[in-house]
């Protein structure tokens, strides 16, 4: 079922997650664990994060140097199958503009098809470290608005090349959006200008960065009401567990923490854990309160405290 079905049909609001394959070299059993952790709470849905090869550089004992390019965490749609396939709960998988070309995108598709995989967030991805040779007889998407419109294009039967006898496909399309903007956008307004564009082009819904102060999400929703964007928004928390990710989630997510939770988390970084989790309460009780439709938790595949706030509310 897609995501779209699944928040039209729901009497009660969802909660969804959010994992990321395991390291190169690790097993899937990493993820079959979370998954049974998850089982018991009914999600109606688990995204599953891709990521782009990077390139990483190794000197040898002579001197020389090694340029090697790789995927730190690969399987994405492999997971994605396991999940779906095995728990009978239906996966998101994250597909990328960035490191991919419009031709790989069509084979991941047609992978997913053959899986019975319904769900796709389209993202541009983060940029990459390394200059990716592209042949002339290839293609690729610049931006996830780009993507919005190949996958729409699948569903409606066009391929980059025919394909005879092609089966339907019908798959449910998601895209990111930024309650403190894309850090790339000149500012709010255009960045809600740019999410319109992906829902125009065929998203049917949108899954927000983290944020830490809910007034952040409230705003930018009213926001792109005022831009005429009335599909759902739904909003992403993480739960922050020590005090590191005080410095690393900014950096890395270009998200503010707001000063009474950094002012309490450094005066008692003992307990940084419990703030975080109460904190995350507050948030989802707030949000739970004003009728936003899901909750979704990035758990970067640490279940425990995700577990531990929606224990509380399921």
């Amino acid at each position: 079922m897609k995501v779209i079905e699944h928040l039209e049909k729901a009497k009660n609001p969802l909660f969804s997650y959010e994992i990321v394959p395991p390291p190169r070299g690790r097993t899937v059993q990493d993820i079959i664990d979370i998954v049974k952790a998850l089982v018991p709470y009914n999600p109606p849905w688990i995204d599953v994060t891709a990521h782009s090869a990077t390139a990483f550089y190794n000197e040898h004992n002579d001197g020389s140097i090694e340029r090697r390019v790789l995927k730190k965490r690969p399987g994405t749609i492999g997971i994605c199958g396991i999940i779906q396939n095995r728990f009978k709960i239906d996966t998101v998988t994250h597909l990328l503009c960035r490191g991919f070309t419009k031709e790989e995108t069509e084979d991941a598709l047609l992978e997913l098809g053959f899986l019975g995989i319904h769900n796709i967030l389209a993202l541009r991805g983060d940029g990459l470290n390394y200059k990716k040779a592209i042949s002339k007889d290839r293609t690729t998407n610049e931006y996830a608005v780009d993507l919005v419109h190949q996958l729409k294009n699948v569903n409606n039967g066009e391929f980059l090349d025919k394909i005879p006898n092609a089966g339907d496909f019908n798959f449910g399309i998601g895209v990111a959006s930024y309650p403190e903007k894309h850090f790339e956008a000149p500012n709010l307004k255009q960045d809600v200008a740019y999410l319109k564009e992906k829902f125009e082009a065929g998203a049917e819904y949108s899954v927000t960065q983290m944020f830490f102060d809910n007034s952040h999400y409230f705003n930018f929703v009213e926001k792109c009401k005022e831009a005429g964007i009335y599909k759902p928004i739904i909003p992403g928390l993480k739960i922050i567990k020590s005090a590191s990710q005080l410095k690393n989630i900014p950096r890395n997510f270009y998200v503010n923490f707001p000063d009474g939770l950094v002012d309490e988390m450094m005066a008692n970084q003992n307990h940084i854990k419990e703030i975080g989790i109460r904190h995350a309460k507050n948030q989802t009780r707030e949000l739970l309160e004003k009728g936003v439709p899901c909750v979704h938790f990035y758990i970067m595949n640490d279940t425990d405290n995700v577990l531990e706030v929606v224990k509380e509310f399921a």
